[in-house]
């Protein structure tokens, strides 16, 4: 039997008081400790070096009401300026690992359509070595939500399979340039949140749903989530292969993906409830691993969604063949499960309506875990 190496990695934001009893010396060397960002949420420098436009630069400036507050990315965090003094902050707090994300528009401003921006090259060399010289580790994601608006505008992004050539160039270009130095690259994070945010409810760019989950301009709810998450996967697929044949031996590196996933537990003690937990899991994290490690959709989905799932043909089916070298995971809560099949109900947000399933923290008006302030644990397991 082959032997399973689990390296946990665990990317802590935490606020949570009563955590003295924790410390270093519990956990294997191998152990990471770190920090985790996503470069719309903290670089800023929007139209700075050469920089494109992404999707969530136009999201932000053009849909008024979308964000809450109002607010956008033109500077967040400035860490494109600052960048030097947040590594010597992290540093400081004495994690040994730091998961960040490229912005594609960074790298290549029109996608594949134009030119490499050597500025974008030359800031995330600089960031990289910042954090060696640190003993920092990179973990480095290829896609954290945003997109070149580029191809949004010509061809409809993830709708269409193009997006599958579009990722496997930028990711290409990012093995080239960064692979003798990064160790640990993830393809994709939360592929499922962006189908549906952006795809089914719409509360993400490219604001895409249809009535009644939604009231945007334009999008099919019961169709769009489903090419764009087909499309994703293939793109993991097309990323990972390139990696695999070009640059893996050599680089001596580790590619994966990151999924969102909520844990659920029957809201009631009977089998309907126990079914709908299970079908609620299928339809949040088995809609993506189950493709990349068995070339399929899940039974559930394929029942439940029939002809509106995309198939895979022998080609996509070799590709994914290539699978990943770890598996992250996004875990913010554990939700209780509720079954709509035999009656009807509502639906939590971060569940498709197809699940039949309502979610729901709280049975007995009580909570089903202690609520904190902010916590985010990312496992990547490896084999």
């Amino acid at each position: 039997m082959k032997k399973v190496c689990s390296v946990l990695v665990l990317f802590l934001s935490l606020m949570i008081s009563g955590c003295s009893c924790l410390n270093r010396s519990q956990f294997p060397s191998s152990f990471f400790f770190g920090t985790a960002t996503s470069s719309y949420q903290i670089e800023g420098a929007y139209l700075e070096a050469n920089k494109g436009l992404s999707n969530w630069d136009v999201f932000t400036h053009l849909s008024p009401g979308e964000i809450k507050d109002g607010s956008n990315g033109n500077t967040a965090d400035d860490h494109y300026h600052q960048f030097l003094d947040d590594v010597e902050l992290m540093h400081s707090l004495g994690v040994n690992s730091y998961r960040f994300s490229i912005s594609w528009v960074r790298i290549l401003p029109k996608g594949r359509f134009g030119e490499i921006n050597s500025e974008g090259i030359a800031f995330y060399n600089k960031l990289i070595n910042a954090l060696l010289l640190k003993g920092i580790e990179p973990f480095v994601t290829l896609h954290h939500f945003d997109v070149p608006q580029e191809l949004e505008d010509r061809y409809g992004a993830w709708l269409s399979p193009q997006m599958q050539d579009d990722f496997g160039y930028f990711a290409d270009i990012c093995f080239k340039a960064f692979g003798d130095r990064v160790k640990h690259w993830i393809t994709l994070n939360e592929a499922n949140m962006v189908a549906q945010y952006g795809y089914y409810s719409g509360i993400w760019p490219p604001n895409r749903c249809s009535y009644p989950v939604g009231k945007c301009k334009a999008g099919d709810s019961e169709l769009e989530p489903y090419i764009a998450a087909h499309n994703m996967i293939l793109a993991h697929a097309t990323a990972t292969e390139i990696y695999r044949k070009k640059y893996q031996e050599k680089q001596g590196g580790k590619i994966g993906i990151v999924l969102h996933i909520y844990w659920y537990e029957p809201l009631r003690d009977i089998p309907v409830d126990r079914v709908a937990a299970q079908r609620a899991l299928g339809f949040i994290a088995a809609w993506f691993m189950d493709p990349i490690m068995y070339g399929e959709y899940p039974p559930e989905m394929r029942q439940i969604v029939g002809l509106r799932l995309p198939a895979f043909s022998m080609e996509d089916k070799r590709k994914l063949a290539n699978k990943l070298d770890f598996i992250g995971i996004n875990h913010y809560s554990t939700l209780y499960a509720k079954d709509c099949l035999l009656s009807p109900c509502n639906y939590h947000d971060d569940l498709l309506k197809d699940t039949f399933t309502y979610g729901t923290g709280t049975k007995d008006g009580v909570l089903i875990g202690e609520p904190v302030r902010y916590a985010e644990a990312n496992y990547l397991n490896s084999n």
